[in-house]
């Protein structure tokens, strides 16, 4: 091949050749059909899941609503039998539920059963939970499964032994009882809720705290403290909260004087079968839905705890 039919076919191949075939253009860009589609027919255009979704929390919401909106009408009205709305409003109801049952005592008591276990099981989780994120030992997958079963299995299954035991040391009706049995759930409850929580943390921080000389004690409390602040509040409100509510365990071992306040209302719903008036018991679970409202409020007012795990890969990545 020579040179000069080289030059001819560069130039017949050249961008700008004149002599060249016809010219092809270029295909118009594909245009999503969506896209100049407006919110509103994007959502028309949901699928029908997203809907349903919608519709069963909403339905949630209405019911959930109506029960507080029943209860709280129960327990100002009187006489309310044959009307949507009771004939006349009181709130002696409340007086009344004060007074013979001892509301003032029971919440005592309730708060200090609550604020014991929160504090016991963060003292004997946390360090638990350091020990299964950190360490590896013979049957770690077993021990932990062993943590799950108190969490998993209906407390009435292991409430009826605690209790025996209970009564066995003399320790029947007793809040220290209370305290105890409460225990059982409460602290791998923690266990379980902190685990990943120290996982996610990069154990180069604790390594080198203790190549700068640092002992464990400090690596715990200065370094390692400060970073488990949020999931420790976030286990002691779902602690707080299960323990609150907890009825099957606490009624098993508690009595006169050591009641809390759930377990309060389930004596006078079925003390005299039942002769107690509604309104009475319907004051007695609003005051019962208000504590627990309000110990929520303040406890979320320190830490969102749907934010911990955000917190801690934020700090890894950084």
């Amino acid at each position: 091949m020579t040179t000069q039919n080289v030059d001819r076919r560069s130039q017949e191949g050249a961008p700008g050749a004149t002599d060249s075939g016809p010219l092809s253009l270029p295909d118009p860009p594909v245009k999503n059909p969506g896209a100049d589609r407006s919110p509103g027919d994007k959502a028309l255009s949901a699928q029908p899941s997203t809907w349903v979704a919608w519709a069963g929390v909403a339905a949630f919401l209405v019911l959930l609503m109506g029960i507080l909106v029943s209860v709280v009408t129960d327990s100002f009205g009187r006489a309310w039998y044959a009307q949507w709305l009771p004939t006349e409003f009181t709130a002696s109801w409340y007086a009344e539920a004060w007074t013979r049952f001892e509301l003032g005592h029971v919440i005592l008591v309730t708060l200090v059963v609550a604020i014991s276990v929160v504090a016991l099981s963060i003292l004997i989780g946390v360090p638990a939970s350091y020990a299964l994120a950190r360490r590896q030992f013979p049957f770690k997958r077993a021990v932990t499964a062993l943590f799950l079963l108190p969490v998993i299995i209906p407390p009435i299954t292991f409430g009826i032994p605690l209790a025996t035991v209970m009564y066995n040391f003399g320790l029947g009706r007793t809040v220290l009882a209370v305290i105890l049995v409460n225990l059982v759930p409460s602290v791998p409850f923690v266990i379980i809720t902190m685990t990943p929580f120290i996982e996610q943390i990069n154990p180069a921080i604790e390594n080198a705290a203790r190549m700068s000389g640092a002992r464990m004690r400090h690596v715990f409390l200065r370094i390692l403290g400060p970073i488990l602040v949020p999931g420790i509040l976030a286990a002691a409100i779902l602690v707080l909260v299960r323990t609150v509510g907890m009825f099957e365990l606490t009624y098993l071992v508690s009595g006169p004087g050591t009641d809390t306040l759930v377990v309060s209302i389930f004596r006078a719903m079925t003390s005299a079968g039942g002769s107690e008036p509604r309104p009475l018991v319907s004051a007695m679970a609003f005051l019962y839905t208000a504590m627990m409202l309000v110990t929520l409020i303040i406890a979320l007012r320190f830490v969102n705890p749907t934010q911990l795990v955000a917190r801690v890969r934020d700090g890894d990545d950084e």
